[in-house]
């Protein structure tokens, strides 16, 4: 399960989504994401689903990789939507017992499901097209006028692609203290829930460990390398808005109005 996780991963590519300006990509994620909240009515949050299928079409990104990255909240979904069929009144569609299923649940339980899917997905995509170091740059152009305000915008910005970048890292040190445990005959998978909670502490303990000597060695070679901070530093390339960066940021804007309008173009729509 943990080899299928893919937040964080970057997969290189040469499609226009790959090449367009992480600002743009950045400030049109946050966009969607609002949207799915906004939109949260049957057209809407099918013209966000077929905006996705879309976008990962074009960047040639595999739509199975979205399975792979709902694995992880898959139990979390499933206890909520639980909760959404069988403790939401409403009108009921089937009854036994005390269990009550209602129209309102079903339907609360396809927005829900809908919108996860569409969050985790559009999220992921932001971090599939892009590399962690274009996306510092990205958030530390965007958060610049809160320097003015003197906080450390580099370091916030650094912090949070190192965080993104020792996901992945981090995924495969466990899977491989967990292999190691399994082969000394630690039974991770088996017993009841406090057995299993019990056999995670040999996992823990030197997950730990190894994530505070890589942070250790990361510090080392960033002062070898006479880092300081944000103030004078130059870049390779510089973040510039292209032509095509600009037809595809209005395209998905006119996509994000229309999601936002969708519950009023419903009520104008002939029933």
């Amino acid at each position: 399960m943990l080899k299928d996780i893919t937040i964080g991963q970057h997969f290189p590519g040469e499609s226009v989504i790959h090449k367009m300006d992480p600002r743009a990509k950045l400030i049109l994620t946050i966009a969607y994401i609002v949207m799915l909240f906004v939109g949260s009515n049957f057209l809407g949050l099918t013209i966000s689903v077929l905006f996705l299928v879309l976008a990962y079409g074009i960047s040639q990104i595999p739509l199975r990789l979205i399975g792979k990255s709902l694995k992880p909240i898959l139990p979390i979904v499933i206890f909520t939507a639980l909760l959404n069929l069988f403790f939401v009144p409403g009108t009921p569609v089937f009854q036994w017992w005390i269990i009550t299923i209602t129209k309102e649940g079903l339907r609360n339980i396809a927005i829900m499901t809908v919108r996860i899917i569409c969050l985790i997905a559009g999220t992921s995509l932001l971090t599939y097209t892009t590399s962690p170091i274009v996306l510092t740059d990205a958030m530390e152009r965007l958060m610049k006028p809160l320097a003015k305000l003197h906080l450390p915008v580099h370091e916030l910005a650094m912090m949070m692609t190192i965080a993104l970048r020792f996901i992945p890292t981090l995924i495969e040190e466990t899977d491989k203290i967990m292999s190691a445990q399994k082969a000394r005959g630690a039974e991770l998978d088996t017993g009841s829930l406090k057995d299993r909670v019990k056999a995670l502490v040999p996992v823990l303990i030197p997950l730990f460990i190894s994530a505070f000597r890589r942070a250790d060695e990361l510090a080392m070679a960033m002062e070898c390398r006479c880092y300081h901070g944000g103030e004078g530093r130059t870049r390779l390339k510089e973040l510039k808005l292209g032509g095509m960066d600009v037809v595809l940021t209005l395209s998905c804007t006119a996509i994000f109005v229309l999601i936002g309008f969708s519950g009023r173009i419903m009520t104008m729509l002939p029933l």
